[in-house]
Parts: C-alpha cells; structure tokens; sequence
C-alpha cells in the first residue's frame, strides 16, 4: 500500500508539471522578424576532429540572408586530430583559432572562451561544428535580440534522424526536452537551453566575467552560463521559438556514445545555482524510480506488475498532449508511432544517467572527464 500510495502521489505531481509545460508551451509566440537588423554578429564555433562535418557547416553559414559585412565566422580548433583545421582555412574569411591549453576539464568552455576573445561582434551566436542552420538563422536571432533587447537567447534544436530505434529514440526525447525549454525560458521558471543553438550580447558575457567560477566543470557551457546571465539581466533572457531560429544536429551513433552525452547532461546538475530546477529534476527521477521500485516488487508480488503496467499507461497519458504539441511545431509527428513503445527506454536512461552525471567519469570526444 506505501509503494502504491508514493506511485500515485508522484504521478499527480508529474501530471500537473507536464500541463504547466503544456500550458506554457501554448503561450509561446511564433516569432516573426518585424524588420532587418543591424547588429553584428560573432559566430563562434568549438571544433575537435569534426573534419567530417565543419565544411557542411560552414558552407551553410555562407549561404546566410544576413548581410556579410555584420556577420563573423570564428571556429576554435580544440586539439583536432583530423583535417578540421585545413578544412576550415579553405573557406575565405573564416577566422581560425587554435586552442593551445591542455589538460583542462571543460574544453569546450575555453574554446568559447577564445573564441568570445576573438570576436568583434556584439552578438555572439554559438553552435556545434556538426550543426546545420537554415538560411535565416543569423537574420531571425538578431533581429530577435533588437527586438527583444535580449541579452541571452535560448533557441530551438532538432536532431536528423534515420529509421534506426536509436535515432528514432534520441530525436522524439530531445525533442521533449525543447519543448521543456522553451516553457520553462517563457515562463521563467528555471534555466534551460542547449549550446548548439544560443545567443548572448558579448558585454553580457563580460559583466559576469564569463564562465569564471564554472570553468572546472566539463559540461555547462550552456545552462550554467544562462542563469549566471540571468541572475544580472533576469528580465532580458528569452526563448526564441522560431522554425527560421532552428539549427538541425546528428544524433549520437552509438548507445555507448548516446548514454556518455546524456551523463555529461546530467553531470552539470549537482553545480547548478539556479535552485529553481531542483524540484522538477527530483520529482522526475523519483517518478521514474518509482518504475524500477515497482518491477522489483513484481517478483514478491505479482500484481505490482499490474501497477506498472498501469503506470506506463497513465505516464504516456498524462505526456501526450504535450508531446503532439512540441512534434507539430517541429514537424515530426511520425515520431508518435514509438511514443508507447519508447516509454521503458526512456525510464532506464533517466535512471541511469541521472546516477552517473552525479557520481561517475565519462568519455567526451575522446577524452575522460568528471
């Protein structure tokens, strides 16, 4: 009855977390440039052995509506191994910077770290070298930030995806959790965003003194910057929902790969300041605890199978509504189809990484870190 009562009691919590991000995704405006912008631009891209991907990138960065006179492209050659940086040298007027410290825990935040030194834009744009913006990315961000008078904007991600059930899995979660951000960022009720898709004025990156104080920690480039920023400019950070504002990225290819990106996603909670976060994140992990509690149990008494079942069930209710919302805007709502089926998968994984981000090491572009 303990075990049954704790089961219900965390799915009504849940239920009403996933109507509140429900509700606030609903709220958010589709964004539409009123006019051109004028501010310029710092295009800042951290790179490691990427030859496979950095000429795509670059090459859609050509091909941008933004006038080029306001747009700079910096990539930051992170120790590459490959062809990363000849590449980069055969695209006339992109700025190659070669980082040089060694022995770090964040890699990528030095890089940006240079990058941002490099940079004579007030706008810094950030994304990963396998990425892949529209041609309206760099116009719709700084058109936003005038507008808005951002100071830190959050924008949408996607990942490609094949018919594997790995990309399949990966695409439908990440897009979950996009939508999560962009209700979260609109109704200020906790930091969220993904650095393969941010802005951020450069003043702003230096009135907080950048990512001093956070530069030990591998991960949190992204959220751990954001909420330092919004701690100053609390009124002035934004989530642009714009499918102009959308930059597309590969997923992981591999488990192995995929479980290592989501423990170093979950390695950067324990370092949090933005205490408003640690409520949603502990109700989730409970409730999905609570899924692994009731299997065990299931070996002493069958019928807590039952209620797992049932539980599976009602936890696919309850996310439903939400999830056909966040897949229409994106345009993946064949992604639905595995929606059920996916439930398990993604309970095994939030247990898990949830665990490891805390107490264990993982691999990141060949390198281990804490």
């Amino acid at each position: 009855m303990v075990l049954l009562f704790i089961t219900i009691f965390l799915w009504v919590l849940y239920s009403l977390l996933l109507f509140y991000y429900g509700q606030a995704w609903k709220e958010v405006p589709d964004y539409v440039p009123a006019g051109p912008a004028q501010t310029r631009v710092s295009v800042i891209i951290p790179a490691r052995d990427e030859a496979a991907n950095i000429g795509n990138l670059l090459q859609a960065l050509k091909e941008q509506s933004y006038p080029r006179g306001l747009t700079e492209i910096i990539v930051v050659d992170d120790h590459s191994t490959d062809t990363t940086s000849s590449i980069v040298r055969s695209f006339p007027g992109v700025k190659l910077v070669q980082l040089k410290e060694d022995s770090l825990n964040s890699y990528k935040k030095k890089a940006l770290e240079k990058g941002i030194e490099a940079a004579n834009g007030e706008l810094i744009i950030t994304t990963d070298a396998d990425c892949l913006p529209g041609p309206d990315w760099i116009a719709t961000l700084a058109a936003f930030k005038e507008e808005k008078n951002a100071v830190f904007i959050a924008a949408p991600v996607v990942f490609s995806n094949d018919q594997s059930v790995l990309q399949l899995f990966q695409a439908l979660d990440f897009l979950i959790l996009q939508g999560i951000t962009a209700a979260a960022v609109y109704r200020n009720s906790h930091s969220m965003c993904n650095g393969a898709n941010l802005g951020y004025e450069k003043k702003a990156f230096r009135a907080v003194n950048g990512f001093s104080g956070i530069d030990q920690i591998a991960s949190g480039d992204d959220m751990l910057l954001m909420h330092k920023i919004w701690k100053q400019y609390p009124g002035r950070v934004h989530y642009l929902k714009s499918k102009a504002a959308l930059v597309t990225t590969a997923p992981m290819k591999s488990w192995t790969a995929f479980f290592n990106q989501r423990i170093r996603w979950a390695s950067k909670a324990k370092n949090y300041e933005d205490k408003r976060i640690f409520g949603v994140l502990l109700l989730v992990y409970l409730y999905n605890l609570c899924f692994g509690a009731l299997f065990v149990a299931g070996f002493f008494d069958s019928r807590y199978w039952l209620l797992l079942a049932a539980n599976w069930i009602a936890k696919t209710l309850v996310e439903l509504p939400f999830v056909v919302k966040v897949t229409s805007f994106f345009g993946k709502k064949s992604l639905l189809n595995w929606f059920f089926l996916f439930q398990p998968l993604h309970i095994i994984y939030t247990v898990f990484s949830g665990l490891f981000g805390q107490f264990g090491r993982y691999e990141w572009k060949g390198r281990k870190v804490k």
